[in-house]
């Protein structure tokens, strides 16, 4: 970050090699289609470049390139696009830290887990891709979301016991 924020190309190369398909994945789940995800990705990288020199080191490089990937996607929400998340598209892999009701999601089909999930609301699904798909910490959600690490947890509570609910309303049991 230190030579990015020199000016030095080949660290855009590198970090772009490491990160630029996590970058994807989240603008896939927050745009309608792919190409927009992309043009996102590309303005996610001019401002990257543009606001090199203000990473803190506070949360990891690739939680500080998903925040400034995320906002840029905002941004574009607040000029009005409006947002599908295409979860179907979505790889479903689950973080041995995160305790998601073990029972009940053994014996659901991924189909039921990606419906239930879908049905979330925002604030609550955002988190739990973040920590189920991309496989991160919660100190590096909540870097990306801009909360609190208690609100992070409450947020994975709260979708934990919804996503129970729902899953045992289909029929799926404990």
């Amino acid at each position: 970050m230190v030579a990015l924020a020199e000016g030095d190309a080949g660290a855009v190369r590198v970090l772009y090699e490491r990160h630029a398909p996590a970058m994807l994945r989240l603008l896939r789940r927050l745009t309608p289609s792919a190409q927009t995800a992309e043009e996102l990705l590309q303005e996610a990288w001019i401002a990257v470049w543009q606001s090199a020199s203000s990473f803190r080191g506070d949360a990891s490089v690739r939680a500080w390139l998903l925040g400034v990937t995320r906002r840029q996607a905002h941004n574009r929400l607040r000029r009005g696009m409006v947002v599908e998340v295409d979860l179907d598209a979505a790889e479903l892999v689950a973080d041995q830290a995160v305790d998601v009701e073990n029972e009940v999601l053994a014996t659901a089909s991924h189909g039921a887990i990606m419906n239930a999930i879908d049905a979330l609301p925002h604030h609550l699904r955002e988190v739990v891709m973040l920590a189920l798909v991309e496989e991160l910490p919660y100190r590096d959600i909540a870097a990306i979301v801009d909360v609190p690490v208690g609100t992070v947890k409450s947020r994975m509570s709260h979708a934990r016991a919804r996503l129970c609910r729902s899953l045992a309303e289909l029929g799926i049991q404990r």
